[in-house]
Formats: C-alpha cells, structure tokens, sequence
C-alpha cells in the first residue's frame, strides 16, 4: 500500500494523504469515528489514547487525549464541521496547547469496489505553521497511524 503525503507549496499551506485501504467504506468509515477503535489507531507508534469521546455529528465535541510513547500526553478538543456519513468528515481543533498549530482537517472516503480510497487534507493558517507541524513529525505520525489503522480493520 502506498501513502502519498504532500506538504504543498508555501503559497498554501495544507498537507494532504492518499492511500487505499482494503476495506469497505462502511468499515472505515467506523474505525474513523467509533471511539473504542480510534483509540487503537490514532498517533504513531508507541502512542496511546487514554481518552476518546466523540460526538459525530455536526456540532459534535470530539476529545481526545493522545499520549507519546516518552509519557507526555496532548490534550485535543475539535469540533465536528461536517458529516456526511460515510463519505466525508471535516473537524476543526477549538483549543489545544498555545503555540501548537491547529489545523482544520477533512477526510473523504471513496468507494472502491472491496477497497476504501482515503484523502485527508490539513489546512494550517500559515505555510509557518505548517512547517511547525512537519517539523514535529507529522508525517510520520500519519503514515504510522495508517499502518496501526490497517491492524484495527484486519479485526472488524
């Protein structure tokens, strides 16, 4: 499976994935946005997820508390944007730590016969803060939340 991940350019500042997964929307659609399995996928390796509670729905709260494999755990909060279930989900952070950047995310899920085609797209509110974000690993915790993602479909 290859991922695709972009950065963009400096004149707009997003970072987007493409990958396939084999698996139904439907199923990928739950492990998006059912609690119990996202706190077995989210992060990179070694992470953790004490805490998900998600509200799927627009409007919805979704918090999250995800931990690091050296113990230091980040606090999220977003809020639900957009759901068209089981094709498109959009999510802003509505606080965080001061400083972090904050990106507004949107996740599409495309039909592909017995396989899933995903594209995220991050939209940071400057290239800066993009390249805080990349500079932190970004990437790498996405392709390696995908590879823990993969695991968490084998079972549903």
């Amino acid at each position: 499976m290859a991922i695709d991940i972009d950065a963009g350019s400096s004149a707009d500042p997003v970072i987007t994935m493409t990958h396939v997964l084999d698996a139904s929307r439907d199923v990928v659609w739950r492990a998006f946005t059912t609690p119990e399995h996202v706190t077995r996928w989210y992060g990179g390796k070694g992470f953790t997820n004490p805490i998900c509670q998600m509200d799927v729905r627009p409007g919805g709260h979704w918090h999250h508390v995800m931990r690091t494999p050296d113990g230091k755990e980040h606090r999220l909060h977003f809020v639900f944007v957009e759901v068209v279930e089981p094709e498109r989900l959009s999510w802003e952070a509505v606080e965080g730590i001061p400083g972090e950047p904050r990106p507004s995310n949107t996740l599409t899920l495309a039909d592909h016969g017995r396989q899933t085609v995903v594209h995220f797209v991050a939209r940071f509110s400057s290239a800066s803060e993009r390249a805080i974000a990349m500079q932190w690993g970004f990437d790498t915790i996405l392709r390696e939340g995908v590879d823990r993602m993969i695991a968490v479909l084998a079972t549903l």
